[in-house]
């Protein structure tokens, strides 16, 4: 009989320390503002935002053809219509999109080349195939075939002109958001009325933004706010009439105070550092809002030995709560399992505020457990969002669909630097697989139940502190056989001096193996009357039977 061919596992990547955010932002609502202000805001924010969107245009025009000299051009064209300073900035945004749409467009590519292989493969199998755990089989029915091959001549049309696009530095950018564009179409789904869609609208495309400038006063001389909280906007060229202040410039009649980090902004401030800032209005909730951002200098990664010194704080993401376990240097689980849920359904603003809660909880639970770092999956899941990649399972891609593992780790590496907790990235192969198979069960007893969920955050911990996932094996008791039971985990098949294969050890193997084994008739095997009294260990003399 051949033997079976083992499935071949990926190579693990060694888990990392993630590197402390580099930049901070807070925020605070301006209060208090004027009729003259709330006029002035709109429209300077209309006015620089139409200049936006000119300078996006011919960014998106000049394709791979930029060039410093394009640039050059572009801000002198801006400076007559605004200020030296707005133009920089404005231009600066408009790289910064051309760049993000360039990702997004190989990503989208990404996606659709996976999505091109899951179907190549699927209909080269015969229909109503069986598939395996490393690849799909064939599809159920006729039907089902033939609306996927069409299918696949959409996905490697739109493939082609992707390629095509980005071959020749073609991108796609709404500035404003493709959602809220789309939403013009379906005003009574998105239950918005024309008018407030329009306003929307418009708000979004609004341009209130100003780089920060070192040595300057105050750190910014397009948007000024003073360590007191008044702020201040150089008016642009044409809107210099407006202007209530020497210089052009004006004053809104609102202080700003910021709760967080507020010493921190004032010292900036104070010592003419670069500070940022962005005003932008909110018109669900009718208010204006300011933002200031900074960067700070580049904190040089703990060592790994460092963050596993005093233990590890094992997390496994999930999609509706993260579960936690406590380990110690050794890798041993200590205490009881922590869950913290969050409910990702409702408006975005709703989902953050989830999950900077769970976060939260998290990290306070960590600092009570007295951990210094925190371990956790690497998830990325660009590749897994295909419509593809996981058949007719149409709630499990929503799932994922829905997971935002890339605002989650954001927000999960920045709150924990502030809790003074280092991160450990891991590779995220095998973890459930694996933390299910050799803690579930170990770990469950009377009075904790064990998820398959928090054996995986064993799992993630132990990798996160350099240790295999599965558990150590016993030593024997007695001498070298297994007369204390079977030991914890046997030797691999290509372990030198590996000793045989065990035989089972219950009554149910040892009977299944007795009717594999040689055929055996009645009249071989003793009474029941004599299997009892040697197991008694009493000598009763019984007939039997006799055998020809």
């Amino acid at each position: 009989m051949a033997e079976t061919r083992k499935r071949q596992l990926r190579t693990i990547v060694d888990p990392f320390v993630v590197p402390s955010p580099l930049g901070v932002a807070v925020r605070d609502r301006l209060k208090g503002l004027t009729v003259e202000d709330d006029t002035v805001l709109r429209l300077v924010g209309e006015h620089l935002g139409r200049l936006a969107s000119l300078d996006l245009k011919a960014r998106c025009a000049d394709g791979l053809e930029h060039s410093s000299d394009t640039w050059a051009a572009r801000k002198q064209a801006l400076t007559g219509r605004s200020s030296s300073r707005w133009a920089g900035s404005i231009t600066k945004d408009t790289h910064d999109q051309w760049a993000l749409s360039r990702r997004c467009q190989l990503a989208h590519i990404h996606s659709l080349e996976a999505g091109v292989r899951t179907l190549t493969h699927r209909l080269s199998q015969p229909v109503g195939s069986k598939g395996t755990k490393r690849a799909p089989g064939g599809y159920r029915s006729k039907g089902e075939w033939f609306s996927k091959s069409r299918r696949l001549a959409t996905l490697e049309h739109r493939l082609d002109a992707a390629r095509e696009d980005r071959a020749a530095g073609v991108v796609n950018v709404v500035r404003g958001g493709r959602r809220l564009l789309n939403n013009r179409h379906n005003l009574e789904k998105a239950q918005l009325t024309e008018s407030e869609w329009r306003g929307r609208w418009e708000s979004e495309r609004w341009f209130l933004e100003a780089d920060g400038e070192s040595g300057k006063r105050f750190g910014n001389e397009t948007i000024r706010v003073t360590p007191d909280g008044e702020v201040s906007i150089k008016l642009p060229a044409p809107l210099a009439h407006h202007a209530n202040a020497p210089h052009g410039r004006y004053v809104l009649a609102s202080t700003v105070r910021f709760m967080h980090r507020g010493e921190e902004w004032r010292d900036r401030t104070e010592a003419n550092r670069a500070v940022a800032y962005r005003i932008h209005y909110d018109v669900t909730r009718g208010r204006w809002y300011l933002t200031a951002s900074w960067t700070r200098p580049a904190v040089k990664t703990i060592p790994p030995a460092t963050a596993r010194a005093r233990g590890m704080a094992g997390v496994d993401t999930n999609a509706d709560h993260f579960a936690a376990y406590r380990l110690d240097a050794h890798g041993n689980p200590v205490g009881e399992p922590g869950r913290f849920f969050y409910d990702l359904s409702g408006t975005a603003t709703h989902r953050d505020a989830q999950i900077r809660h769970a976060i939260s909880q998290l990290l306070h639970w960590a600092k009570r457990a007295g951990v210094a770092a925190i371990g956790i999956e690497n998830l990325d899941f660009a590749q897994e969002k295909t419509r593809e990649k996981h058949g007719r399972k149409k709630r499990f891609r929503q799932l994922i669909s829905g997971m935002p593992t890339g605002r989650l780790r954001a927000r999960l590496v920045s709150m924990a630097a502030e809790q003074d907790l280092a991160i450990v990235a891991v590779d995220p192969a095998y973890t459930s697989m694996w933390g299910d198979e050799h803690w579930r069960k170990p770990l469950t007893s009377n009075k904790r139940k064990m998820s398959r969920h928090d054996a995986a955050s064993i799992a993630i911990g132990r990798r996160a502190l350099g240790h295999p996932i599965r558990r150590r094996t016993a030593p024997p008791l007695h001498h070298r056989s297994d007369g204390a039971g079977h030991r914890t985990v046997q030797a691999g098949p290509g372990a030198q001096g590996r000793e045989g294969t065990r035989p089972p050890v219950t009554e149910r193997a040892r009977d299944a193996r007795g009717r594999t084994g040689a055929t055996r008739t009645r009249g071989t095997s003793a009474s029941k009357t004599v299997r009892d009294t040697l197991s008694s260990k009493m000598w009763v003399q019984s007939s039997l039977l006799d055998t020809v």
